[in-house]
């Protein structure tokens, strides 16, 4: 039994409303439950109830025991002085707040159905992978694709924190933001971190100055992460290696330490020179990116604007000084999707937020036209019927596991309150 049970009970009211009585033998009558704000002080705030002939308004607290009241130390909070009922499902010892002020107490599971007792310990009982993996599937079409929606904006919300900490470090340069979150997402989940200092490591305007010559750009990318500080018998190298030294002297910019880009385990198209090469074709490609990418409005268009390949060099090249099967190394469908789900509508999404306009059904519209990802989350919810036509749907299942599942949270989720309302676990 958990303390978020006995809210959800109490909050929906989902338990014998008629003839309460507190623990004094004292008549109760609900008005109002109260706000369930999930602050800091007691659970429920402005309730309204009668107890006996007299109508109180004030807060509710509630615990598993009454005894929990002195255990978190509420006599002596001042927070706590307005509490007019504490709701336990176990009375072990009468509550008394300041001034000695008896505060009547409701023992819930006098009034808890068999029935809803039982859905919630068959939802809660641990099973292999997610709790309600047996039933999940049979929910209500309409009540999962409602939950589904609140689950893709709330991801989006989460995105947007770290895009806007970006935007306090460039002085709300969305053209650097971009920058900044693109170099992160070309360097996937194993260099994204490396590749996102090594795009912090260069100012912006160094970016935009030099955008117009392809080999400066690879030569502050390469150089900066640390790619170019061996010596190699290669003449491109060289070259590299002397641009990057010529622009650290022209705009005294210092060599800072960057963490070191990892090949090991990669595909060789996700090879760390590669995605860097990419991404500097991109920048020399387009000077004004953001401003160009904001007013997309299909999955096609963003295709034909990243629309970029690595250098020649690279064509024949995965690494400094050994040479590969000639191949072109263009960003690929499914690594451009990637860019989508993580770049582009996540600052679409932050942008639109910053002017106060609602693009909701943009959002959605476009993520429906993306290709669903694929990895084991998506593969494991399959199994239990539930599949993805796109990628809209997957980012919100990764958001349910990740957010409601693994926290077993499921009396904060739309899925397990509805399951409770019915014996299908």
């Amino acid at each position: 039994m958990k303390e978020d049970f006995l809210h959800y009970l109490w909050r929906f009211k989902k338990f014998d409303t008629l003839n309460l009585r507190t623990t004094q033998e004292e008549q109760i009558t609900i008005i109002k439950t109260g706000d369930y704000l999930e602050l800091a002080g007691p659970d429920f705030f402005n309730a309204q109830i009668k107890i006996e002939n007299q109508k109180w308004a004030g807060n509710v607290e509630i615990h598993l025991k009454s005894s929990d009241w002195y255990v978190h130390g509420h006599e002596n909070d001042v927070a706590y002085e307005n509490v007019i009922l504490h709701v336990v499902w176990e009375h072990d010892t009468e509550i008394f707040g300041k001034n000695n002020r008896r505060i009547p107490v409701l023992v819930l599971k006098n009034y808890v159905s068999s029935e809803i007792l039982s859905n919630y310990n068959s939802l809660v009982t641990s099973k292999s992978w997610i709790f309600c993996e047996k039933s999940i599937g049979q929910i209500d079409d309409f009540i999962f694709k409602n939950w589904q929606e609140r689950l893709f904006f709330d991801r989006l919300e989460r995105k947007s924190k770290f895009i806007y900490d970006l935007l306090e470090e460039t002085n709300q340069d969305w053209e650097a933001v971009l920058f900044l979150l693109l170099a992160k997402n070309f360097g996937l989940n194993t260099n994204s971190n490396a590749f996102l200092q090594i795009a912090k490591s260069i100012p912006f305007p160094v970016i935009r100055k030099e955008s117009f010559e392809i080999e400066n750009l690879e030569a502050l990318f390469l150089g900066t992460s640390g790619l170019l500080d061996e010596e190699k018998e290669d003449v491109y190298f060289t070259d590299l290696k002397i641009r990057y030294y010529y622009l650290l002297n022209k705009y005294q910019l210092k060599k800072h330490h960057v963490d070191s880009v990892q090949f090991f385990k990669h595909r060789p198209d996700n090879f760390p020179t590669i995605r860097l090469s990419q991404l500097a074709n991109l920048y020399q490609k387009h000077q004004n990116l953001f401003s160009r990418i904001i007013v997309l409005k299909s999955v096609k268009s963003v295709y034909d604007l990243l629309s970029v390949s690595a250098s020649i060099y690279w064509k024949n090249h995965y690494q400094f000084d050994k040479e590969s099967i000639k191949k072109p190394k263009s960003l690929s469908k499914s690594f451009l999707d990637l860019i989508i789900i993580n770049t582009i509508i996540p600052i679409k999404f932050a942008y639109s937020n910053t002017r106060g306009e609602s693009i909701t059904e943009e959002l959605i519209t476009f993520m429906n036209e993306v290709t669903p990802e694929k990895n084991a989350i998506i593969d494991k919810f399959k199994s239990f019927g539930i599949s993805s036509k796109n990628a809209f749907e997957t980012q919100t299942l990764l958001e349910l596991k990740n957010e409601y599942c693994n926290h077993k949270a499921c009396l904060k989720c739309a899925l397990g309150m509805e399951l409770l309302k019915s014996n299908r676990n």
